[in-house]
């Protein structure tokens, strides 16, 4: 009996060793995870501000397109009423000399 008491003391010891070891295990698996966590949040962070930064480059390149198109118009416009402008100006001229 005393024989049987010597054992389950022993198991009772070698069980608190591998609750000691289990719980060691679970703070490194929990360091790790945590180290993981904050990868993943960092790398989630870059994709979602490379995502912002391709949006915002997008809506200026639209934006660029549509102002070229309005200055585009406005030059071509600008041009049409320089060459109205200079035959007026070549009307006068030719007034002038004829007088």
């Amino acid at each position: 009996m005393e024989h049987e008491f010597k054992r389950l003391s022993e198991n009772v010891s070698d069980i608190k060793s591998l609750i000691n070891t289990f719980n060691e295990t679970l703070k490194n698996i929990e360091k790790r995870l945590s180290r993981l966590e904050k990868v993943d949040s960092i790398e989630h962070r870059v994709a979602v501000n490379q995502i912002d930064l391709s949006d915002i480059k997008d809506a200026l390149e639209r934006i660029e397109g549509t102002y070229n198109r309005s200055i585009q118009q406005l030059n071509r416009r600008l041009d049409s009423h320089l060459v109205k402008i200079a035959k007026a100006e070549e009307d006068i001229l030719i007034l002038k000399e004829c007088k």
